[in-house]
This record gives structure tokens, sequence and C-alpha cells, in this order.
């Protein structure tokens, strides 16, 4: 295996260090970067054509629960990622997973467990918890509109975003810098493909996916 860069995406300067440390203990050929929020990965993502592996906290400044996975795997598709959390609910797991996770690893992991998890994701495997079993039906009704979420493109992912924050057409529209007409299309396509009838429940749709995570 040649040189493998990975970008880390955690606020805590603290823990992006451990786990640099972590990683680059047990994987010489790695090279690390660090993002202490989800505009400075975006930064890293767009300098680097070549990144291998990018891990992810679930809760930053701007940042909570899936949409910054939803949102980076939209922008950056190529790219595995594993999610890096304190949050260790089984159902959270399904729903990264149905996101298009490459991996999720509890922070309360140790180094001989978190080196095994990002070389497994390096060999195109994906790595969850041990001991992670089947999900309830209710996980399953998750995962299910977490896949539809992960069909959407990356500007109907940012519009999903803005609707989640409560912005009208208009207002999406501005921040897109496109014209209103776009956002009622792009509204319409988010509509469909969550096969729901009204931007409320595409907004109730994706809070049950995003709303899990309360911790770091």
């Amino acid at each position: 295996m040649g040189a493998i860069r990975i970008l880390i995406v955690d606020d805590h300067p603290l823990f992006r260090e451990a786990l640099k440390q972590a990683i680059t203990g047990g994987i010489a050929n790695a090279t690390i970067s660090q993002a202490g929020s989800l505009d400075a990965a975006r930064t890293v993502l767009d300098k680097y054509d070549a990144l291998d592996l990018v891990l992810l906290d679930l809760r930053m400044p701007g940042v909570q629960g899936l949409s910054g996975l939803i949102f980076l795997r939209a922008q950056y598709p190529n790219v595995p990622i594993v999610i890096v959390t304190a949050a260790e609910d089984q159902g959270l797991v399904q729903k990264a997973l149905g996101l298009g996770a490459s991996g999720y690893i509890p922070k309360s992991s140790g180094t001989e467990t978190i080196v095994e998890a990002v070389t497994a994701v390096l060999r195109g495997d994906v790595w969850v918890p041990q001991g992670y079993g089947e999900a309830s039906a209710a996980d399953r009704e998750a995962d299910d509109i977490a896949r539809r979420i992960a069909t959407l493109t990356a500007q109907q992912i940012r519009v999903l975003i803005m609707l989640k924050e409560g912005l009208l057409n208009k207002q999406i529209a501005y921040e897109l810098n496109v014209s209103e007409a776009t956002i009622k299309a792009h509204v319409s396509a988010i509509l469909q493909k969550l096969n729901v009838a009204s931007r409320t429940q595409a907004v109730i749709a994706a809070n049950r996916i995003d709303g899990t995570a309360e911790q770091g």
C-alpha cells in the first residue's frame, strides 16, 4: 500500500491530535490533515485530489447529527467517510451506513481498534463496532429514509438543509445565488426522491435521520 492521506474532522484539537497519533502509530505510511469545522474540511478536500479517507465527528459548530455526513457524501462521493463519535447508539450506526458511511468508530475505542477499523476501510471494507447486530423495525425504516436522502444531489442536499433551518424558497435562492424557480424545482425533486407530499414532511424525514446524535 502506497502513501495514505487521511483527513480528521473534529472541533476538539486534543482529540484530533490523539487520533492522529493512534493512526500514525499503527499505519506508518499515513499522512494526516486536520480540520476543526465542516468548512475547513471542504477546503482540505478541495485542495487535495486524492484523499483516501475522512474521519468525521458528528457534532461540531454548525453541524449536528448526520447533516455533515450527508453533505460531504453528496459533495465528495468518491472519498470514503468514517464516523468517529461519542454516540454509540446502534440505530445511529444503521443510519450512518444507510447514508453511505464506510464505517463507525466510537470515541471510546482503543488505539488497536481504531487502527483495525481504519485499515479495514482502506481495504475497501465497511467497519462497525463489535457486537453490532440486526437493526430494529424502526431502524430499518430510518435506514430506508437515509438511502433516499443519499440519492439527492449536492445542491439538493444544500436545499434540504436550508429547509430544515426554516428558510423560504426566496431566502434559499438568495443564499445559493440562483433563481427562485430553480429552488422550486429542487424542492419538487426532493419531495419526489423522499416520497413525501410536502416540504414539512421532507423536513420531518430529514430530522428522523439527523436528530439522533446528542453527543460529539
